[in-house]
This record gives C-alpha cells, sequence and structure tokens, in this order.
C-alpha cells in the first residue's frame, strides 16, 4: 500500500512551515542575489592577486637597478694635493642633495663614501684620531677600509663612492656595490 500525500490537503499558511528559524531571522540571506563563489575560484583569485604582487615587486627592484645603473656620472671633486694625509673633504654627488665624504687614509689610501648614515640619516663625520667615520647622533662608527659599522645602532655599511686620481684632479665616477 502506497500513501500518497496530497498537496491540496495541507493546509494554507501553515505557521510550522513558515516559521524561520532564529538564525535565519538574525543573518536573512536573499539566495536570488547572493553571487556564490566557489574554493576554487577564491584560490585562483588569492594567487594570481599573490602573483601580481610579487611580479610587481620584481619589476620595480629590477627597474631602480636599471635606472640607477644606467645614470652614473663623472664628477670632479677637486685637486689630489687639496686633500692631505688623514684629512677628509666633503663633496656631492651625485645630486647636490647626496653629501658624499672623501678621505686621505693615514697610509695615503684615498676613499670615499655618502655621508650620510644608514641608521636614520644623520651626518657622518670624520674622526682623524681614531681613524673612523662617526654618527654623532647615535654614536654609530664606521671603518674607514669597507665603511662597515663598527659600532652603535647602524647595521648596513656606508655606500661607497668610487673615486679615480687623474694626475693631479679627484674624480667620483660612481657607486659601488
Amino acid at each position: 500500500m502506497t500513501t500518497e500525500i496530497n498537496e491540496s490537503a495541507k493546509p494554507e499558511g501553515c505557521a510550522a512551515c513558515s516559521k524561520k528559524r532564529r538564525y535565519q531571522q538574525d543573518f536573512p540571506i536573499d539566495w536570488d542575489g547572493d553571487n556564490y563563489v566557489s574554493r576554487r575560484e577564491m584560490v585562483k583569485f588569492l594567487t594570481l592577486g599573490s602573483l601580481l604582487l610579487a611580479m610587481a615587486n620584481w619589476v620595480t627592484a629590477f627597474a631602480r637597478r636599471l635606472v640607477r645603473g644606467g645614470s652614473s656620472t663623472v664628477k670632479l671633486l677637486g685637486p689630489a694635493s687639496a686633500l692631505d694625509q688623514n684629512s677628509a673633504m666633503l663633496f656631492r654627488y651625485p645630486t647636490a642633495n647626496s653629501p658624499c665624504i672623501a678621505i686621505r687614509t693615514p697610509q695615503g689610501e684615498l676613499v670615499a663614501y655618502s655621508q650620510v648614515c644608514t641608521h636614520l640619516s644623520c651626518a657622518v663625520v670624520y674622526d682623524k684620531d681614531a681613524n673612523q667615520l662617526v654618527c654623532p647622533c647615535h654614536r654609530g662608527v664606521f671603518s674607514i677600509s669597507q665603511g662597515a659599522p663598527v659600532a652603535g645602532p647602524p647595521t648596513r655599511p656606508l655606500p661607497k663612492v668610487a673615486i679615480e686620481q687623474r694626475g693631479d684632479q679627484i674624480y667620483a665616477t660612481g657607486f659601488e656595490v
């Protein structure tokens, strides 16, 4: 025996049928207007977004290197005789807003660095007695031979300026990497 359910026997407006559950009352969702996003679509979106951000980062990094690499200029700093042993000379390279310092060491070697401290951008000065570059703001100390931090809060070395002595003239030719 089979029993058939008579749809017409169901009362219209049944209170039990039309009553919504508590969560449905608190969070009503219009299912017709909702755009269902599958897990696959979400993962695809996140993956492509991440790849796009990574590619933008790489393009920015390489574009900066290409612009920097091709824009090295040669600048005359002055006569080499003006820079005595164990003394320093300030100059601006490659722009007027980039302070640098050239030093003739007690051994007679000629070195040059950016004068901007790698900690908080204070100006470093040459300490003749200690034969070091010193940042007076936070007592950072850099070696003359490599520009590497010796003491204090700086963790990165000073950018080294490539310099050449041609006859009695000193020229800045770029930055060493």
